[in-house]
């Protein structure tokens, strides 16, 4: 493999590994803070001791999060300096951002809330719990901006060859990114219920009487969360989809293995064959009369471009070959290949959806069983919970995984309508480094991660299994106040 493969292989999986904690942090810090919101307004124990478990779990996840976020920013100069020199005066400003508003706000609410139990106002405290929250909402939103920039470049002129920004509300404001943003959290709060679903039945379903109103009351708002949550992610992915026929077209055709222009297009519910080649020869496809155009552009009729037109289309607006630069190393001058990987992008985008279906389904079915006060005897159920946990998961990063590969061969992909010379080749974003060197980067760093995915796997289920108990001390009492010694065992 060469430097470029294992730059983005190094890239893929730390990103992917990083986001599998992102997500359920920023859900569960929400949740929290509304059952928090229960506790004071009604002062009853239920929604304290449901706050301090579920809190604890949120801040072990936090903690590997910020543990394997930096690794994030230290990848740019690692491996992608060239890219790194591109976007810098782009993404100087939301990168700071989050860095100086969203990350500054997390961290000392969080210390505020994490210390403050005996020693602040209720009130007080749970104002922290909020403010927490609600910069976790931030920092993804200007993540996000930058990455949707990524996307969709705007706010910014060519000046000698790179991109200098003019206008950070347009970056903050792009269209890509007020799509995204909502797609996201949408995602994160179908992780939060599926989390509050899977571990609330477990425990439901083992009949312990003291906390039985924890567990019944966590896990019907996980499932209802988690519903609201999956129809959130059809309707803001219906937006992102419109998007992307006008701003990528070339990922849509790729999403469905469009290799011909439809009109009307039909969508691809499931593919036989083999999807890596552009011609689709050998592709038979079950698929829904005229969907995919009405997907497109809100109706039945629209022409959906494919994979050889808009070749042709790339080939004139962006050259045919990479130009002769040692830097490029192997592709120096040789044919640029604007078609993503196939196959991954195919079943990458249906894995999404299928997932997230998923995970809404498990959710549906434990908040039937468990009605009207039930209490299921049947041994599949919680097993059933406890593995839908994982869907979520799964949904969120092949999601990222698509929306990622499909942009390929660029790493910033070019506006249509946008500034010309405002795009870039991910071949020319690699950093000037051997192979050897980037392979035991990756080796080190996934070996890293590993131990860390055990310690986190090892927590989690530690605290999980041990309920309430491991959270609370021996006693508490519905009029707690501060002073009262009911701080978190940490």
């Amino acid at each position: 493999m060469d430097v470029l493969d294992l730059a983005r292989w190094q890239f893929g999986i730390t990103t992917v590994y990083h986001f599998l904690m992102v997500p359920l942090t920023i859900g569960l810090a929400v949740l929290v803070a509304g059952m928090q919101t229960a506790w004071v307004r009604t002062g009853d124990v239920k929604y304290l001791r449901m706050t301090k478990f579920w809190g604890k779990l949120m801040l072990v996840n936090f903690a590997m999060g910020v543990v394997t976020g930096i690794v994030q920013e230290f990848q740019f100069g690692m491996s992608w300096s060239e890219y790194s020199r591109f976007v810098g005066d782009v993404f100087g400003a939301p990168l700071a951002m989050e860095g100086l508003v969203a990350f500054f706000v997390e961290s000392t609410f969080l210390g505020l809330w994490i210390f403050g139990w005996d020693r602040l106002s209720k009130r007080v405290h749970l104002a922290c719990a909020w403010a927490f929250s609600l910069a976790t909402i931030a920092s993804a939103y200007f993540i996000l901006a930058a990455n949707s920039w990524m996307q969709h470049p705007v706010g910014v002129e060519l000046v000698d060859g790179r991109p200098r920004l003019t206008s950070i509300w347009a970056v903050l404001g792009n269209n890509t990114a007020l799509t995204a943003v909502p797609h996201a959290i949408a995602g994160c709060f179908a992780v939060a219920g599926a989390f509050l679903v899977g571990i609330g039945t477990w425990h439901l379903c083992r009949r312990e009487p003291e906390d039985q109103p924890v567990w019944r009351a966590s896990v019907k708002l996980g499932g209802v969360v988690g519903l609201v949550a999956f129809a959130a992610l059809a309707l803001s992915g219906d937006a992102q989809g419109k998007l992307m026929f006008e701003q990528q077209p070339m990922k849509m055709a790729a999403a469905e293995a469009l290799c011909h222009t439809e009109q009307p297009a039909s969508f691809s519910v499931f593919a036989v064959g083999d999807v890596s080649r552009p011609d689709c020869e050998s592709v038979k496809s079950i698929t829904v009369p005229a969907l995919l155009s009405f997907l497109a552009h809100n109706d039945f009729t629209t022409e959906v471009r494919g994979i050889d037109q808009l070749v042709a289309e790339y080939q004139r607006a962006y050259g045919t070959n990479y130009p002769v630069d040692e830097r490029l190393g192997e592709l120096s001058g040789k044919p640029v290949d604007y078609v993503p990987n196939l196959p991954v992008t195919y079943w990458a985008f249906r894995f999404m959806i299928g997932f997230g279906a998923l995970s809404a389904l498990t959710g549906a079915a434990v908040l039937w069983f468990t009605r009207k006060g039930r209490t299921p005897r049947s041994k599949w159920l919680p097993r059933l919970a406890l593995a839908g946990i994982a869907t979520p998961f799964v949904g969120n990063s092949f999601g990222w995984i698509f929306t990622e590969m499909g942009r390929q061969p660029f790493v910033v992909a070019p506006n249509p309508s946008g500034v010309d010379g405002v795009w870039l080749f991910t071949a020319r974003g690699v950093s000037g480094v051997t192979a050897g060197e980037v392979l035991t980067s990756l080796i080190a760093l996934t070996t890293v991660y590993a131990v860390l995915a055990g310690v986190e796997f090892y927590l989690i289920r530690r605290y999980a299994r041990a309920g309430v108990a491991g959270v609370m001390p021996p006693k508490d009492t519905d009029d707690t106040e501060p002073g009262d010694k009911l701080a978190f065992a940490y």
